[in-house]
């Protein structure tokens, strides 16, 4: 069986990475970025109806600001970032496991929403709902680790377009390495010249481990 290589920033890479071996799956995380706080301000809650979480790293790197914040219902993409804005003390009007996308389009569009986001993000592709986005984390990238050549004949998980434009600038092995992109536009980041590139049935981490399960049962080129 091949090897799963994670690249996403600690801790969702130990998470990832005991999930995948939980189903079977030889796994090793290889993070390329690094999260770190952003300063920003919090602003009045009177202008928004709701709060637009993404990802778990919002929370995780909001800091103490997030307390102004828990009088507005929470609208999540993901289990993970649902149950750590519960844990936060926020309540949660609903969450999708479908992408942002299909998030916004289960909303009433005259909801007024408030995004805490990263500073790299990939915007609604057609939202009807206002949205005020405010970066409270980012994505550094950190030096190259050494294990790097651990990524021959491997499946790597690309869980977003700017892992897959990196994974592609670091690695001269395309031509051994079957990708498992979260969605369309990490694995167009990636780009070509993979033994094999897909895309989960859905933006989620089951989704991209259930991908990953079969593409590893694939042979590696010779």
């Amino acid at each position: 069986m091949r090897t799963v290589i994670v690249l996403r920033p600690e801790p969702g890479a130990s998470a990832t990475v005991a999930r995948a071996r939980e189903l079977g799956l030889a796994a090793i995380a290889i993070p390329l970025f690094e999260v770190e706080r952003v300063a920003w301000e919090a602003p009045d809650l009177a202008g928004f109806d709701a709060l637009l979480l993404t990802s778990v790293n919002a929370i995780r790197h909001g800091g103490s600001k997030l307390k102004a914040l828990r009088g507005l219902p929470v609208h999540a993409v993901g289990a993970a970032t649902a149950q750590a804005a519960r844990d936060a003390g926020f309540a949660i009007a609903s969450s999708g496991t479908g992408g942002v996308d299909e998030l916004l389009d289960s909303l009433a569009p005259e909801l007024r929403l408030l995004h805490l986001c990263g500073e790299e993000r990939r915007a609604p592709a057609d939202p009807r709902q206002p949205i005020l986005a405010i970066p409270v984390y980012r994505s550094r990238a950190i030096e190259p680790p050494p294990d790097l050549g651990r990524t021959v004949n491997a499946v790597v998980l690309i869980h977003s377009p700017r892992a897959g434009q990196r994974f592609a600038q670091l690695t001269d092995e395309r031509g051994t390495i079957a990708i498992a992109a979260i969605s369309a536009a990490a694995a167009d980041a990636a780009g070509e010249g993979w033994s094999d590139i897909q895309v989960a049935a859905e933006p989620n981490g089951h989704a991209l481990l259930a991908l990953a399960a079969r593409l590893c049962n694939t042979s590696p080129p010779q």
